[in-house]
């Protein structure tokens, strides 16, 4: 393949709040190259590329450049985002990592699905009846909050307070966030004051429960480690609530969205709900909540085809683009198969990132969100759209600000 000219690669305006990453603009570019130009670096639009990157150790996470590239130099929101486990690196990262893992293993959140399951039955009977739901209020923002809650250990009457704060956190990934930082910086107050409340509760009063167990970790590490300070615990715990809560919630209504544009797959997974676990990676696929995964060079790297990444560049990999890149996705592309997909027939989503950097949490994202879509399908199988709703932009982190369905009442 000759190596094309930089002014021949396509240009994608990520930096526009209305850029569509699903959109025909990022497939064109993906027909023409596997990577484009955009203002925040090169974009990778094929999936065996991206995979490759997303592990090759000549590059780091590359989020802790953020705030700067959207003119944030200082301040609360500009310290913080520095040191959540998205920036951190090297032995930092590996530290906070290997303290709070033990809380997050697959044993541990299994136990918990029986309690997600009474929830999403909580949620769902409280609207069937009805035959209307607004679905971000209702379901997807309570459920994703009140998990939370659950796992930590957190007074469940508190999870409205507690989404709010999740939300206001949010606008971190907007493309917008320098006109969101007094709003971020408010909410990193709320928020840590009333987790620090709580861990002093634990540390006096400890429990059976998963905040318990990490407030053990970060003070009596195992093995002559050292330990997580004060300052450190509250940065990942303010991180853990924002991240789970926030994408949960956002992407559960991108997956109904997706469902119901799949009909026939929303009634299969209503008599499935074996699929519920399929179902989670394949809507990931193909609609994520997390639209780029970011990744910064350590040394000068030359990827082929033009793309020569310098020290410190940055490279993003569009999730939607990769996921439904046609050439690996076993002739799946921008469909839905939930049974293809619990084949292992689809290629694997990079909505959790991947490699060293892969999210800490997304056990818990896989079981609550396989626990209530299949509930959802099988209590409104003739569910529809109600009105158009109102969306994120489909760039950084996008998912419906609100959805409104209407079924036949059960």
């Amino acid at each position: 393949m000759s190596t094309p000219a930089t002014s021949d690669v396509p240009w994608l305006d990520l930096a526009d709040p209305g850029f569509d990453t699903n959109g025909e603009q990022v497939h064109a570019a993906r027909e023409r190259s596997w990577w484009a130009r955009t203002p925040y670096g090169a974009a990778v639009l094929r999936h065996q590329q991206g995979a490759a990157l997303l592990r090759d150790r000549r590059f780091v996470q590359g989020n802790a450049r953020w705030p700067e590239q959207n003119g944030i130099h200082s301040g609360l929101f500009h310290d913080w985002w520095a040191e959540t486990l998205l920036s951190l690196e090297g032995e930092d990262h590996h530290r906070v990592r290997r303290l709070l893992l033990p809380a997050f293993r697959k044993r541990s959140i299994e136990a918990m699905r029986p309690s997600f399951t009474a929830l999403a039955e909580e949620l769902v009977d409280g609207f069937a009846g009805r035959g209307r739901v607004e679905l971000v209020s209702e379901l997807a923002e309570p459920y994703a909050a009140r998990v939370i809650c659950r796992l930590l250990g957190l007074d469940e009457d508190h999870w409205p307070q507690v989404a709010h704060w999740a939300d206001d956190l949010g606008a971190s990934f907007s493309t917008d966030v320098a006109a969101q930082v007094p709003r971020i910086e408010a909410a990193l107050d709320g928020l840590s004051g009333y987790l620090a409340d709580v861990v002093a509760d634990r540390r006096a009063a400890p429990r059976d429960d998963f905040l318990t167990a990490l407030v053990g970790a970060a003070d009596a590490p195992p093995d002559g480690e050292a330990g997580l300070s004060d300052h450190e615990l509250s940065v990942a715990l303010v991180f853990l609530v924002f991240a789970g809560m926030e994408t949960t919630r956002n992407q559960l209504t991108l997956a109904v969205r997706t469902l119901l544009r799949h009909p026939a797959q929303w009634r299969l997974l209503a008599g499935r709900p074996d699929l519920g676990a399929a179902c989670v990676e394949e809507v990931m696929r193909v609609d994520p909540t997390v639209t780029w995964v970011t990744r910064e060079a350590l040394e000068e790297v030359d990827l082929g085809d033009g793309l020569v990444v310098p020290a410190g560049g940055v490279v993003q990999v569009l999730s939607h683009a990769a996921g439904t890149d046609p050439v690996a996705a076993a002739g799946g592309a921008t469909g839905l198969d939930l049974e293809a997909a619990a084949r292992g027939e689809r290629v694997l989503h990079t909505g959790f990132g991947a490699g060293i950097h892969h999210c800490l949490g997304h056990y818990v994202a896989r079981v609550d969100m396989a626990v209530v879509l299949p509930l959802l399908a099988a209590r409104m199988p003739d569910a529809e759209c109600d009105g158009p709703g109102e969306w994120l932009p489909a760039s950084g982190n996008t998912g419906a600000v609100s959805f409104p369905l209407r079924f036949t009442p059960t």
